[in-house]
């Protein structure tokens, strides 16, 4: 008995992170936002700023241009993320990421913790979320240090570097 529980650790020990189902956590949505954390640990802003960053994973920057001069490649398709952490609360970025569609069904933006009713999704995707609930909780704590003038003028001068557009450095996103 003692051998098979063993063997069962490393077995699930060795398998990729979404091949081991995590139970959803239960949320509630109140005025447009969830106000308790997944989590009990508190989320990390490192890991968080890690997490946007992961190419091999759903990065942020694939859709939206943030402080992040280091990374070359920021996407415009989602509005720019710098001052984010003014614009919104945490409980309203969880749900910004946890389920967007509930703020607007024709987003393009993907649900990162959420399995069902879910469209088009690759086989290797399916019944899995984007983020865990801790992932979810570091982005939010990494989003919510987005505040500074100037990140916003980071921003600015990436995007326009991204799209090729002249502007002036104090220009804003908002």
């Amino acid at each position: 008995m003692h051998r098979a529980v063993v063997l069962a650790f490393l077995v699930l020990a060795a398998l990729p992170k979404w091949a081991v189902a995590e139970s959803l956590v239960a949320y509630r949505i109140v005025d447009e936002a969830i106000a308790e954390p997944l989590t009990a640990e508190l989320g990390d802003p490192v890991r968080g700023r890690r997490i946007v960053r992961d190419t091999s994973n759903v990065t942020c920057l694939i859709c939206h241009a943030m402080p992040i001069p280091e990374d070359p490649d920021h996407g415009t398709i989602g509005p720019p993320l710098a001052g984010v952490g003014d614009r919104y609360s945490a409980a309203e970025l969880r749900l910004r990421l946890v389920d967007p569609k509930i703020l607007n069904p024709e987003t393009v933006m993907p649900s990162y913790y959420r399995v069902d009713s879910l469209f088009r999704v690759p086989e290797a995707y399916r019944d899995r979320t984007i983020y865990s609930a801790q992932e979810i909780e570091d982005v939010i704590a990494y989003l919510t240090t987005l505040r500074d003038r100037d990140q916003q003028t980071s921003v600015a001068t990436t995007a326009r570097a991204v799209v090729g557009q002249p502007g002036r450095d104090d220009q804003r996103y908002d």
